[in-house]
């Protein structure tokens, strides 16, 4: 005697933890990646202040050619007189900078060279992060 096949219950509350499941996994993903974004945007904002700063300092070197040495700073030294006030500026849009700015005779040219170079850490316990110009400035005539 053959017997009738049973009716299967709870189908549908495993298929439903099942769903659960893969929604769970989904949402955890969307998180991580807006971590990450979140993170990258931070450092590209730091990078973007770094570069405005650098590029406001190559200006003002350059209108301020006779005293072009005046500007030199090695990393963590004190900065001078003419480059103090834009040194306070630079580390209160980058937290804990550290700054140095290198001015030497630039090869086969009349003019100089100047590297600017700000380095920051984003967060405690990640790599750091720097970010590098360098310009010639020609004698102006």
């Amino acid at each position: 005697m053959m017997r009738a096949p049973r009716p299967q219950h709870g189908i549908a509350l495993v298929e439903a933890m099942v769903a659960i499941v893969i929604l769970a996994l989904g949402l955890l993903g969307t998180i991580g990646m807006q971590a990450r974004s979140y993170t990258a945007l931070a450092d590209a904002g730091l990078r973007a202040e770094a570069t405005m700063a650098a590029e406001k300092l190559v200006g003002l070197m350059t209108t301020d050619q006779a005293n072009l040495t005046s500007y030199a700073l090695a990393a963590g030294a004190t900065p001078g007189a003419r480059l103090l006030p834009w040194y306070n500026e630079t580390r209160s849009h980058i937290p804990n900078a550290k700054i140095a700015v290198t001015v030497a005779p630039a090869a086969n040219t009349n003019g100089m060279q100047v590297v600017i170079t700000i380095g920051w850490t984003r967060k405690a316990g990640t790599a750091p992060a720097s970010h590098r110009v360098s310009a010639y400035i020609a004698q102006s005539t």
